[in-house]
């Protein structure tokens, strides 16, 4: 679905799906809802987010389908029986999802084209909602909220409060700090929206399969923020331009993807690794990084590389070593 040397993998993953959900659900329209809410991850490569998709969805009483449920195809437990397709939302599943009562995708830009077919042929109503960090979290479970009719339930406000909790405790260890980051254009308006509220600043933000859109739509959530002010995008940049960048305006940290680990070895830049693909270091698919739990991974791979970083710069007997602090 991927023409050669056209888009990028997220041009394929929402040709992909609108494949196959062209082909799943032909003659398969009704007169009435199955009241049912279909959910799009995108082009999720991590596991626990699915996970977490779920928990959130079960939790406020949705009735969900999920478009496409890959989460056990590459951490499910080996029970000796060969199975060709671990879980996952079934064909039914999938060819009634004409008849939902609404779509939501959790990203905008590896399901365009799947959004815009579900609007036009099945006359459904569609959204995007992007669940990362607090008030991105909270916008997605009030949506949902005013969809069922089911108001916010007691778990998930205690989860809610333990992620502030967590920003509150680290929130001094980030705040003010410079950061970079590159990727696909979903994952990094949602560190955006996560760093933004830490009190972060982002300094160069670098997506190499860029749109007008995102841009347009980085560049306005950048400016809503005080500390959004200093960033400047590049769209259809390479790693080879964020060197550059890193050398001549230099950053506290960067978030990417494995192959930052050259630029992490060239400039001395700390380097926290979320993105895709992550080749070089295990289980890190394992974890969430939306939903309150999500945030909370978030600030602990973030605020951990930093203090990281603070004891390999204090450890210098005699000269650096009185910050060489047990506590931080």
């Amino acid at each position: 679905h991927t023409p050669s040397f056209v888009g990028s993998h997220i041009t394929g993953y929402y040709n992909m799906m609108k494949g196959i959900l062209t082909n799943l659900t032909e003659g398969k329209k009704k007169d009435t809802t199955n009241g049912k809410i279909n959910f799009i991850p995108g082009f999720e490569t991590y596991m626990g987010n699915l996970r977490e998709l779920k928990h959130l969805t079960q939790a406020m009483g949705v009735d969900a389908t999920i478009l496409g449920d890959n989460e056990d195809y590459l951490d499910a437990p080996n029970d000796g029986e060969f199975k060709m397709y671990q879980g996952g939302t079934t064909l039914e599943e999938g060819a009634d999802s004409i008849n939902a009562e609404q779509t939501i995708s959790l990203q905008a830009y590896s399901t365009t084209k799947t959004l815009e077919y579900i609007k036009q042929e099945w006359k459904q109503k569609t959204a995007v909602y992007r669940p990362w960090g607090i008030k991105g979290t909270d916008e997605f479970l009030m949506a949902l909220s005013e969809a069922t009719g089911n108001p916010i339930p007691a778990e998930l406000e205690k989860e809610r409060g333990r992620a502030v909790d967590a920003m509150t405790d680290t929130q001094a260890w980030v705040h003010g700090k410079r950061v970079a980051l590159y990727g696909d254009p979903d994952l990094v308006i949602g560190l955006l929206q996560f760093l933004l509220e830490l009190g972060a600043e982002p300094v160069h933000v670098l997506v190499s399969n860029s749109n007008p859109k995102f841009e347009e739509e980085a560049k306005a959530l950048l400016a809503s923020s005080p500390y959004g002010q200093g960033a400047t995008v590049w769209g259809g940049k390479d790693l080879w331009h964020m060197r550059s960048l890193l050398f001549t305006e230099p950053v506290d940290f960067f978030i990417g993807n494995s192959y930052g680990k050259y630029l992490w070895r060239d400039t001395k830049t700390p380097m926290v690794r979320i993105g895709y693909p992550i080749f070089d270091r295990h289980h890190l698919h394992r974890y969430s990084t939306i939903g309150y739990n999500g945030a909370i991974n978030l600030l602990n791979w973030i605020a951990n590389t930093i203090l990281d970083e603070l004891d390999r710069n204090t450890i210098i007997p005699a000269k650096t070593d009185i910050s060489y602090d047990l506590i931080r």
